[in-house]
């Protein structure tokens, strides 16, 4: 039979009828710390309602972390299914876009649709005197907004908790509960990027998406580039 290591700070020379007595005289104690009964034994054989009852509290210390760790894996099997399901729309947005006439009547009208969000806006800070004007209808960030919004290195953002929405989202910023936002990369032009506004938090899945949503901000960059 194996012997564990004792723990740091536990007392080893206490003897086992110090210890009885001390339960003896706190008969609450261990039901006051049910998860202590997943650190005990088992009897080998049940004799009483005392030892069957301490026998069914150890089960249900064990259900109960078992039913714990179930409900954390299906909402990680949620979020993947959610975060799959966006990654379907958003290549279904971009064959829109590559097959659009009309980039920005694309991005503002057909794309909302096939993402199931509220509202999909561009946006972009003001271009060079050197650099072509960004075609209208296109909303005006101020200096720094793409890196301050998304974040330096990042492509990419799902946000619970939005702010600045009138900005990102003009008239359906009190639509807005989840946005998104990913970076629009051009070649040639100012520092840009699209926001996606929706009501319901599943529309915009937080995990598993950054990845799809830079694709979406490349392939904006790439249609306004044609």
């Amino acid at each position: 039979m194996s012997e564990s290591l004792p723990a740091k700070g536990v007392l080893t020379d206490l003897q086992a009828e110090e210890v009885e007595a001390f339960l003896r005289a706190h008969p609450g104690f261990l039901a006051e710390r049910p998860d202590l009964y997943r650190a005990l034994l088992p009897p080998r054989r049940v004799h009483g309602e005392r030892l069957a009852d301490h026998m069914a509290a150890m089960l249900e210390a064990e259900r109960s972390r078992t039913r714990a760790l179930e409900t954390e894996m299906f909402a990680a099997i949620e979020a993947g299914r959610a975060g799959a399901g966006l990654t379907v729309r958003i290549r279904l947005a971009v064959l829109a876009l590559m097959r659009a006439q009309d980039v920005l009547e694309a991005v503002t009208q057909e794309i909302p649709a096939l993402l199931g969000v509220e509202t999909c806006t561009l946006a972009a800070e003001p271009s060079g005197m050197l650099l072509p004007a960004l075609p209208a209808g296109i909303l005006p960030l101020p200096p720094g907004a793409v890196v301050r919004l998304i974040g330096r290195g990042r492509d990419a953002v799902v946000r619970s908790h939005p702010t600045e929405t009138v900005l990102l989202h003009a008239e359906a910023a009190g639509l807005v509960m989840r946005d998104a936002l990913a970076r629009v990369p051009l070649s040639v032009g100012p520092p840009a990027l699209i926001a996606l506004g929706a009501r319901e938090p599943a529309a915009l899945p937080a995990r598993q998406t950054v990845a799809i949503l830079s694709f979406l901000g490349r392939a904006v960059a790439a249609a306004l580039s044609r």
